[in-house]
Order: structure tokens, then C-alpha cells, then sequence
């Protein structure tokens, strides 16, 4: 009876697992017969992030300022007759509230002298805010914990102020060396640290006008006119080389909406493989299946030899690194950061990869 009893619950068990599972497939194909554009429209690219407006050009502006309030980690500058323009500039911002100091009481260390880039849109109205980069140009040590005065932004180093720029300074995060952090900490950025204070030249919204793409592409270029004369039409988009598609409105569509309603567009984009390298701090990033083929690279101290190599070679040669070819991007790098490889090395490495033909995928180093 104990055996019978046991055999008749396990059955029941079983019984009823199945019948959850069956229940949990059925009820996820039924959401997906719902839902049957959502997955694929995951992937979707609206035509807004592949393009840009004909005579939508960025407007770049840029400044000289000063960061202040560093730990002693300013530029190394003193008054007197070698005074630096660091030191000039902070005596002309004393003056503008009326105090004078004698440049040889002067002493820079909490104080660094910076350039100010800004990208903003043509679109942006007065009273709008947009990111600022703040580069060092002396011998500061690091702009960590700094604030940027108050500093003009100008189009042209002879033009009015467009914009001004201020705020507390964000630093990247150094890596484990000090050399590598000092270096990193040189650069920083002040999200909504810019405010625009005049009108910008705004290109007109014509009947007839060009959207480029930002990565030219001819594949792309045709799946963007293939959405356009679906929502719109045929012969509202033609597309005129890898770079530009022709938009016709009819004179009797708003212009503004048809615009809006075309950059809302979403294709499925064409998957290009691509391997993106920082050569400051040595992150390799890679798009899609990226394999490495045969080849050898000689480097500074670093010899990457991959190719006819067993995978569980492990010949410690100082300064050799030796795989088998076909493995990832990712194993390569991982090789590459476990013998210390230096930032820059590995970038210089990638390129040469790609140069022999080892990778096919584009190589971006940044």
C-alpha cells in the first residue's frame, strides 16, 4: 500500500507541475500574439537618432575661465615679473569688484586656468541650459572638487557672448595608477552648466528639405525612405546618395507636424560590427560577434601572438601573450588587462588587428 501510495502522489505531482508549465507557455504565446510588434520593435531605431536636419548644425562655442577652489592641486604659478595668465586673469577678476592685489602677493595653487567647450543646438532658446567640458591648460594637477567661475561663451574668439558658463566640476574617476588618475582628472564636465543668452541663427523649415545621416549608409538611407513613403506617401522621400534623403511635403501638410512625424519614424537598422576603445582608461566595448583571426603584434613590451596556439598554451615569456585564433574580442582584452597591459597599448593593439585584416569590424578609439 506504501508503494502504491507513493507511485499515486508522485503522479499527481507531476500531473500538476505539467499543467502549470503548459499554462505558463500558454499564457506567454498568448502575449506575444497580443503584443506581436513589441519584440521586434525593440530593436527599432526612430529616424530622429540616424539623422539630422538639413542646416541643423550644431553651434560650438567655447570660453577661458577659471576653476577654483582646488586642494592645492592648481596650477603652479607665481606673481611678480614671470606671472603666468593665470594670475593675470584672477587680478582682472579682482578688479571688476573693485580690489587690487600686487601680483607678487599672488600664489596659485587653489586655482587652475581652463578651456570651456560647448556643443548647443541651433533650436535652443535663450534661458537654455546644455553640458560644458572643462579642459585644463597649465600645469594644474587635478580639477577634482573645483567650481568654474562664471565665464563667457563666444562662436567666434571675435564675436559677442552667445552664453555663459558656471558651476561645481565633475571629474572621471581615475584608474589604480596616479599617473593614469592625475591624467584623467585634468578634464571635467558640468552637465547643465552652460546657459545660452542669445538668439542663435535658426535654419527655416522649407517645403522642400534634406535629412543626413549621421553614419552615411546606403542601406539605411533606403529603409528611411521605404518609412517615409509609407506614412507619407510615395515620392515624399527619395534617397540621393548614402548621406542624404530628399523629403517633398505637399503644400497642404503642415510642415512642422510632417517633420515631427517622420523623425518618429522607426526601421530596423543594419547591424554593423564595431569595437570601440577608450585609450585613456582601456575599456573595449564591442558591437555584435567579433572574432579575431591570425596575426601577431609586437607592441612596446607586449607581444600578442594569435594562431596556432593550443588553448591551454601557457608560455610564460615575459611580456608575451599567445592564444588561439577565433576567440572574442572580449578574451583578448581580458589577456591583454591581465598582464598590465597600459591603456594606450591596447589601443595602438586593436588598430594594428585591424590594419592586417585580423579584425573586419570598424575600430573606433576614443
Amino acid at each position: 500500500m506504501t508503494t502504491t501510495l507513493m507511485l499515486t502522489l508522485a503522479t499527481h505531482v507531476a500531473a500538476t507541475y505539467t499543467a502549470r508549465m503548459v499554462r505558463t507557455v500558454m499564457a506567454a504565446a498568448a502575449l506575444l500574439v497580443l503584443m506581436p510588434g513589441t519584440v521586434h520593435a525593440q530593436n527599432d531605431i526612430k529616424i530622429r537618432d540616424l539623422t539630422s536636419p538639413e542646416g541643423a548644425l550644431p553651434v560650438r562655442l567655447v570660453g577661458y575661465g577659471l576653476a577654483v577652489g582646488l586642494d592645492n592641486t592648481g596650477d603652479r604659478a607665481i606673481g611678480g615679473q614671470s606671472a603666468g595668465p593665470t594670475v593675470q586673469s584672477v587680478i582682472n577678476i579682482l578688479r571688476r569688484f573693485n580690489i587690487e592685489v600686487p601680483a607678487d602677493l599672488i600664489r596659485m595653487r587653489n586655482v587652475a586656468a581652463v578651456l570651456v567647450t560647448a556643443e548647443v543646438s541651433p533650436y535652443l532658446r535663450p534661458g537654455g541650459r546644455f553640458e560644458v567640458q572643462v579642459s585644463s591648460i597649465g600645469d594644474a594637477r587635478s580639477l577634482r572638487g573645483g567650481t568654474l567661475f562664471m565665464t563667457p561663451l563666444v562662436a567666434d574668439p571675435n564675436g559677442p557672448p552667445l552664453g555663459t558658463a558656471q558651476g561645481s566640476l565633475l571629474t572621471s574617476q581615475g584608474g589604480a595608477t596616479t599617473r593614469l588618475s592625475a591624467t584623467l582628472e585634468t578634464a571635467a564636465r558640468i552637465p547643465t552648466g552652460g546657459v545660452l543668452e542669445a538668439d542663435l541663427p535658426r535654419p527655416a523649415m522649407a517645403a522642400q528639405s534634406r535629412l543626413f545621416l549621421r553614419e552615411p549608409d546606403l542601406g539605411t538611407a533606403t529603409r528611411i525612405a521605404t518609412a517615409i513613403n509609407g506614412a507619407l506617401g510615395d515620392k515624399t522621400a527619395t534617397v540621393e546618395d548614402e548621406g542624404s534623403v530628399l523629403v517633398t511635403l505637399a503644400d497642404s501638410v503642415a510642415k512642422p507636424v510632417a517633420m515631427a512625424k517622420i523623425r518618429d519614424l522607426a526601421i530596423a537598422p543594419q547591424a554593423r560590427p564595431r569595437l570601440v576603445i577608450d585609450g585613456r582608461d582601456g575599456t573595449v566595448v564591442a558591437g555584435g560577434e567579433i572574432v579575431v583571426g591570425a596575426a601577431t603584434v609586437s607592441h612596446g613590451a607586449i607581444t600578442l601572438a594569435i594562431g596556432n596556439v593550443a588553448p591551454d598554451d601557457t608560455a610564460a615569456i615575459p611580456g608575451s601573450v599567445r592564444l588561439p585564433a577565433g576567440l572574442p574580442v572580449q578574451r583578448i582584452a581580458s589577456a591583454l588587462h591581465a598582464v598590465q597591459t597600459p591603456a594606450s597599448e591596447i589601443a595602438a593593439i586593436f588598430a594594428a588587428l585591424r590594419e592586417v585584416g585580423a579584425i573586419t569590424a570598424e575600430v573606433v578609439i576614443r
